[in-house]
């Protein structure tokens, strides 16, 4: 973990030391999208307050129910949003990289989580208290515009993937995760396992031993040991549901300008 916290306030001793983790958090935070939308003036703001951590495979950012005293937004990790029922099966219902954050919830008049929030691919995150985010979006400009819309992002996978879990098969839908992580990490390969991808599916693992058998024998991946690797995205494409195409229009138009831009892979 790096602290900026320490500002002037360091030794001279330190202070080259400090000025260099300071940097090393203002360069990572322009890997995430909504920070790399701000001005200036508004990242140097929220610089002294950020923080930039390893997020690992399985870790658990928040509960459903616990108090939302940091966001995170991923730099070159993902995360999902997932809900659990009563009996205890999971689902995903959003699944966040580098062009989103994660505790959305602080800026709809709510301090808890509303779902349960894992790391499905280990990496960086920038995390940055709740009170210095909402103070900023109080100020109302750029930072405030980047949240709605980014706020409209998150309700479009939520009531599209409410859709594809009812209407498509487990094989259009595999294809489609697959290729929104390919969309949010660097290179073809995704570290995996079944049981986890059917966790965030919500069906059984059989159901996605089967779908990737399928897909490896059209040589479209190559999957081994928990590791995937996308041969023919392509081909990927044109199996997967359209609802991957509906979120994709969403999250290419960038938070703060109405301009088209792919998500960087």
């Amino acid at each position: 973990m790096f602290d900026t916290s320490l500002g002037p306030y360091l030794t001279t001793g330190h202070s080259a030391r400090g000025l260099s983790m300071r940097s090393a958090v203002a360069d990572a935070c322009m890997q995430n999208h909504m920070l790399g939308a701000l001005s200036p003036e508004e990242r140097a703001r929220l610089l002294p307050s950020m923080q930039r951590i390893p997020l690992t495979l399985g870790q658990v950012i928040y509960e459903s129910g616990t108090r939302l005293n940091f966001a995170y937004l991923p730099t070159t990790s993902i995360v999902s949003s997932v809900y659990t029922t009563q009996e205890g099966a999971t689902a995903q219902m959003a699944l966040i990289g580098n062009e989103g954050m994660a505790g959305i919830e602080l800026f709809l008049d709510r301090d808890t989580a509303h779902y349960r929030t894992v790391v499905q691919i280990a990496g960086e995150a920038i995390r940055v208290p709740s009170k210095t985010l909402q103070a900023e979006f109080a100020r109302g400009g750029a930072f405030q515009h980047i949240i709605l819309r980014y706020n409209n992002i998150l309700l479009t996978q939520l009531s599209q993937t409410t859709i594809c879990n009812r209407l498509h098969s487990v094989e259009q839908r595999l294809c489609r995760w697959l290729l929104e992580c390919n969309d949010r990490v660097s290179g073809n390969e995704i570290r995996m396992t079944q049981e986890n991808i059917a966790n965030m599916l919500g069906v059984r693992r059989e159901g996605v031993t089967v779908a990737a058998g399928r897909l490896q024998e059209a040589g479209l991946i190559q999957y081994s040991r928990g590791r995937i690797h996308i041969l023919d995205r392509d081909g990927l494409e044109a199996v997967a549901c359209e609802c991957y195409r509906v979120v994709g229009q969403e999250v290419s138009c960038p938070p703060a300008s109405p301009h088209p831009r792919q998500i960087a892979r």
